[in-house]
C-alpha cells in the first residue's frame, strides 16, 4: 500500500506512555517512505513497523520527530544526510531488518542527535567487531541494542579503529563489488555460523534493566518496552526502546 496523505490522516494518532504524540503506520505493507509532510510535523514518534520498507529515506523536514520505529521491515540501506530532514532524531529501532554490512551503517554518523539505536536480528550484528565498529563510527550513541555503551567500550573501539591498522579493519566492512558466481564476495572469508539474538534474551535484558531502574519513570518506560511489539513481542511499538535506552543512559 502506498503511503499517501489520506492514509496518514486516517491512521491512529495518540499520546503514548511517554506523553509523546505518536503516529501508528504499522502493518500497511508500505514499500517506500513518502508524503510524511502530511503529518504537519505534529508527532514525536512515528511507528512504521511491519511494512515492506527497503531503504531509510524519503523524509520531509520533521523537526519535531524524535523516534522512528521500523521493526520487521526489509531495510538494507540508509540514505545519506538524514539529519537534514530529521535534525532532532534521537531513536531508531530497526530490529529484524536486513542491514548486511558494517559500512552500510555509516550514514548514521551524521545524525548527531542520535542516541539510541537497535539493530537486533539484522545480519550485520554477526559481523566481527560489530559493536565496537558502531561505537567508533557513531560516538554520539548512548545505547546500542538495549545495552548502555560503557566508557571502556568507547576506549576499546578507539584503539581498534585508530591509525592505519584501524583503517584497514574498517575497510573490511565495505561491501565487495566483485563477485564470483556461486561464491562469496572477493576478498572475504565465510563467517562462522552465529545465531541471531533471540527474543528471550531481549526480554531478559529488558527485565534486568527494570530491576536496575532508579526511578518510577524509568520503570514505566521499560515496562512499556517489555510490552512493545517487536523486541519482546506484544501489541504495540517499541517506543520503549527510546525508553529503556533513556533509562540506561541516565546511569551513564
Amino acid at each position: 500500500m502506498k503511503l499517501t496523505a489520506d492514509l496518514i490522516l486516517q491512521s491512529p494518532q495518540y499520546t503514548n506512555a511517554l506523553r509523546d504524540r505518536e503516529l501508528d503506520l504499522r502493518g500497511y505493507k508500505i514499500p517506500v517512505i513518502e508524503n510524511l509532510g502530511a503529518t504537519l510535523d505534529q508527532f514525536d514518534t512515528i511507528d512504521m513497523s511491519e511494512n515492506d520498507i527497503r531503504k531509510l529515506e524519503g523524509f520531509a523536514l520533521l523537526k519535531r520527530l524524535k523516534s522512528l520505529l521500523l521493526n520487521n521491515n526489509r531495510i538494507c540501506r540508509i540514505a545519506e544526510h538524514l539529519e537534514e530532514s530529521l535534525p532532532n532524531l534521537e531513536t531508531i529501532v530497526m530490529t529484524s531488518n536486513n542491514m548486511q554490512e558494517l559500512k552500510d551503517l555509516d550514514p548514521l554518523k551524521s545524525v548527531k542527535s542520535l542516541q539510541y539505536l537497535s539493530l537486533l536480528r539484522n545480519p550485520v550484528t554477526n559481523k566481527p567487531h560489530y559493536r565496537l565498529y558502531v561505537i567508533n563510527k557513531l560516538p554520539q550513541l548512548r545505547v546500542l541494542d538495549f545495552q548502555r555503551i560503557k566508557q571502556r567500550e568507547r576506549e576499546a573501539a578507539k584503539r581498534m579503529f585508530s591509525g592505519k591498522r584501524g583503517q584497514e579493519g574498517s575497510q573490511k566492512g565495505r561491501k565487495a563489488k566483485t563477485f564470483v558466481p556461486g561464491g562469496p564476495p572477493v576478498g572475504t572469508r565465510p563467517l562462522p555460523s552465529k545465531p541471531l539474538p533471540s527474543p528471550t534474551k531481549d526480554i531478559a535484558a529488558i527485565k534486568a534493566a527494570i530491576a536496575n531502574a532508579r526511578s518510577l519513570d524509568e520503570v514505566q518506560r521499560l515496562e512499556m518496552l517489555l510490552k512493545a511489539g517487536q523486541v519482546p513481542g506484544g501489541n504495540k511499538p517499541n517506543n520503549n526502546v527510546d525508553e529503556e535506552m533513556e533509562d540506561m543512559s541516565n546511569g551513564t
